[in-house]
């Protein structure tokens, strides 16, 4: 395996997949418009979702991309649009078989360089352990799941029965935040992404701990919040106050407060600023951040790494395990 920067959250489109409505029933899909060679736009019925580019698809354009920043290693996982929590299960697997196949077709040219993350249906914990299986023997090392389904956040029964298999088998859990409240006060300035992504995230981890998850998977269970576990970091001493103070409100189903919980899950270091970085650091401990870009998104983190490299508190043990040791523990055990 090459030396440099393992980035363990970037996507993937494929250019192109069938018919979604022809090949798993229902309406509403997302399809492709093909704008050029290295262009296109995601649909979602006739609303334009997110345009993107070769680098989506082109493994030739991906590997450049990351010999030019230094990066060995790629998780590629899927884009969360295409997750299809809200559709019947079957349909759901059917999405999720097409789109975990196509993944590896376009990882596959990338040797041990891209690691590929499948989807499953996770309102159907049988049906996502299935799929889970199929997919890891036909080649992916984890999966990608959004941080929700409907209502039902990380401790639900359903999702819970998941994570415990993910433990048995050893599939890494990579958690992204999707599907954000929208609304007037939401809609401007991206906001959503801009605030709505790290609520989400802050509050999954949340469920996870109160709602008594992580006392219950094994500890084998290897999981990692996106965007650097959202504002969870910066508001534990509130939720360990809240924990202590209003335990009869707050305690759940958690034996222990929020910061008893954090050697137990991971985070991606894409916080894009130094003084943000090290919060992360001395909050969830120097073997638990991971380098994450959101490549190839525009807001993500261009080099990948960048804010690692620029973090002069940073011991050089501390920034190798950084950049590329806790990453292969996280995806190797």
């Amino acid at each position: 395996m090459p030396a440099g920067v393992v980035d363990v959250h970037t996507h993937v489109v494929p250019k192109g997949w069938p018919d979604l409505g022809a090949a798993c029933g229902g309406s509403g899909w997302p399809w492709l418009r093909v704008d050029s060679e290295r262009a296109a736009m995601i649909m979602v019925g006739e609303t334009e979702f997110r345009p993107v580019g070769a680098e989506c698809w082109d493994a030739s354009r991906r590997l450049a991309d990351m010999d030019a920043d230094g990066v060995a290693v790629q998780v590629v996982s899927p884009t969360p649009v295409f997750f299809s929590y809200d559709r019947p299960a079957d349909q759901a697997v059917k999405v999720a078989r097409i789109f975990n196949d196509l993944t590896l077709e376009v990882t596959a040219a990338g040797g041990d360089r891209l690691v590929p993350f499948c989807q499953v249906p996770l309102q159907d914990p049988d049906a996502a352990c299935a799929e889970l299986d199929r997919s890891l023997a036909a080649g992916h090392v984890g999966v990608e799941i959004g941080n929700h389904v409907g209502d039902r956040d990380l401790d639900d029964a359903g999702v819970v029965t998941f994570l415990q298999h993910c433990a048995e088998v050893g599939a890494p859990v990579f958690v992204h935040p999707w599907d954000m409240p929208g609304g007037p006060r939401l809609d401007r300035w991206m906001a959503r992404w801009l605030t709505g992504m790290p609520a989400e995230t802050h509050l999954s981890v949340l469920a996870m701990i109160l709602g008594g998850v992580f006392d219950r998977v094994p500890e084998a269970l290897r999981i990692c919040f996106a965007h650097g576990g959202g504002s969870f970091p910066f508001w534990l001493g509130r939720a360990d106050n809240a924990w202590h103070r209003r335990g009869d409100l707050v305690r759940g189903a958690s034996a222990g407060p929020p910061s008893s919980y954090l050697d137990r899950f991971s985070v991606d270091s894409v916080v894009f600023a130094p003084p943000a970085l090290r919060l992360l650091v001395d909050t969830l401990g120097e073997d638990r951040v991971l380098v994450g870009s959101d490549y190839p998104y525009p807001l993500g983190e261009r080099p990948a790494g960048a804010v690692v490299h620029a973090a002069d508190f940073l011991s050089d043990g501390q920034r190798d395990k950084l950049l590329s040791t806790n990453a292969l523990r996280f995806l190797h055990g």
